[in-house]
């Protein structure tokens, strides 16, 4: 096991890291940018090393400084989080040639799952379902829409190395394809300088449903269950839970069993993620494979009982899963809501600032996963993610019921939240009746 642990990252996944570390008796190294020095995490790591100035190119996304900072502190591993180099291939090569141990898949595995065409060609060799779409990418706008007219409309235009729903359009009819497909590679261009596109048939109304799994270095794959991601604005996840409400005990065997089989095909090892696309007839197609930890994680923690965090370090390391599928019992219902720092009056604009006055209520089944506290100025360069709230009860009802309570305790003053929206949310007859699906909130809001 590693005696040392280097986490590239920061707010409230680098805390999660840093205590699951804590917990297996292993050292922590925080790493932070100027505008992070009083950052939590810099506080609770057994070292710190500033890598930079606030913007992210030169801090959290600076590969020299994060891997200098390994070395001089002589960490074995880094683990990356979410975001920032956590599906960076380049990194994980880097890494590699410095003999510092990378907690997540090979650069190889990065790169294949990474290009979502890629990803869509395995997986249709490897006879799992996916959305009928181009099998080769396209650049070129006149000859998208020639294609785009063999799937026939409505048709959704992704960047080929998208994410966070950049790059991605959907055209409704066949006049205005061109102008969204230009749209939406000059979105991939600014934001991945990558021009790459490829279309699928858009699925209309579906649900966004994902199917945890971890896989070790000795071939075991195992699945831990369903999320349901439905609730997005913009495709942005807003509530996540577990189990799904849409899926049968039959189709979920089969999606967890298609999920596993998706990722024995790549060899796939550490904690990660199958999305598909559930449509209302119960059939479901591969979406894309995120090749690291989720935010939404602590929903399949609470209803498996196995901590993703630690299987993922033991796998780094070279040890086996510690638990087998028979091993896995999903009990009960847990919902996560994402509280972010932005103003859902003013376009959900983001809201950095100084927290006032905080509050925020713990309990039976309640799990608060953040790195803000009271005092703490919220800087403007980074995500607005600033608390993950999550409950556990005995069904989908007493979990919602569970939420609700515990947002009204919820306090955070000094900035604007996203807490009122949640719990409209959350108190919306079709969301208490499980009537989600992707559209939800365009459906039931006016913003």
């Amino acid at each position: 096991m590693f005696g040392k642990i280097l986490i590239a990252n920061r707010g409230e996944i680098a805390v999660r890291i840093i205590r699951a570390c804590r917990e297996m008796g292993i050292q922590t190294v925080a790493v932070y940018s100027e505008a992070d020095k009083d950052a939590l995490h810099t506080q609770l790591a057994d070292e710190a090393v500033c890598i930079g100035p606030a913007s992210p190119r030169e801090s959290y996304l600076n590969m020299e400084r994060i891997i200098s900072a390994a070395v001089a502190t002589k960490a074995e591993a880094i683990h990356p989080g979410f975001g920032f180099l956590s599906e960076n291939a380049r990194f994980v090569e880097i890494c590699e040639k410095c003999h510092v141990a990378f907690i997540g898949p090979s650069a190889e595995l990065i790169q294949k799952m990474g290009n979502k065409s890629e990803a869509k060609s395995t997986m249709r060799k490897a006879h799992v379902p996916v959305v009928p779409g181009t099998k080769e990418p396209v650049f070129d706008a006149q000859k998208a829409l020639k294609e785009a007219k063999k799937i026939g409309f409505p048709v959704m235009i992704k960047a080929s190395s998208g994410g966070g729903g950049k790059g991605m359009r959907i055209a409704m009819t066949e006049e205005e394809f061109v102008s969204q497909f230009q749209m939406a590679q000059q979105e991939s261009v600014n934001a991945f300088a990558d021009d790459t596109m490829y279309l699928e048939r858009y699925v209309q109304c579906p649900r966004h449903v994902e199917v945890q799994i971890l896989g070790d270095k000795f071939g075991n794959v195992i699945h831990l269950g369903e999320r349901d991601c439905s609730v997005q604005r913009r495709h942005q996840k807003m509530i996540e839970e577990s189990p799904c409400t849409a899926l049968s005990e039959k189709l979920r065997e089969k999606m967890g069993e298609t999920a596993v089989k998706a990722a024995k095909a790549v060899g796939y090892e550490s904690a990660g993620t199958i999305e598909f696309l559930l449509d209302k007839s119960g059939e479901f197609f591969f979406m894309e494979m995120n090749t690291r930890i989720q935010v939404e994680h602590p929903v399949t923690e609470f209803v498996s009982g196995v901590d993703l965090i630690k299987e993922q370090i033991r796998v780094a390391a070279g040890l086996p899963l510690s638990v087998k599928q028979k091993d896995i019992v999903l009990r009960g219902h847990a919902i996560e809501c994402r509280i972010n720092a932005e103003d859902p009056n003013r376009h959900f604009m983001p809201c950095p600032g100084t927290i006032e006055n905080l509050h925020l209520p713990g309990g039976n089944g309640v799990r608060m996963d953040t790195a803000v506290y009271n005092g703490y100025t919220i800087p403007p360069n980074y995500d607005s993610m600033i608390v993950k709230v999550i409950v556990y009860d005995r069904d989908r009802q007493s979990a919602i019921q569970k939420m609700i309570s515990t947002l009204g305790e919820v306090v955070i003053e000094g900035v604007k939240t996203n807490l009122d929206f949640q719990y409209s949310i959350l108190n919306e007859p079709d969301f208490q009746e499980g009537k989600i699906t992707t559209d939800f909130i365009p459906e039931h809001y006016d913003i």
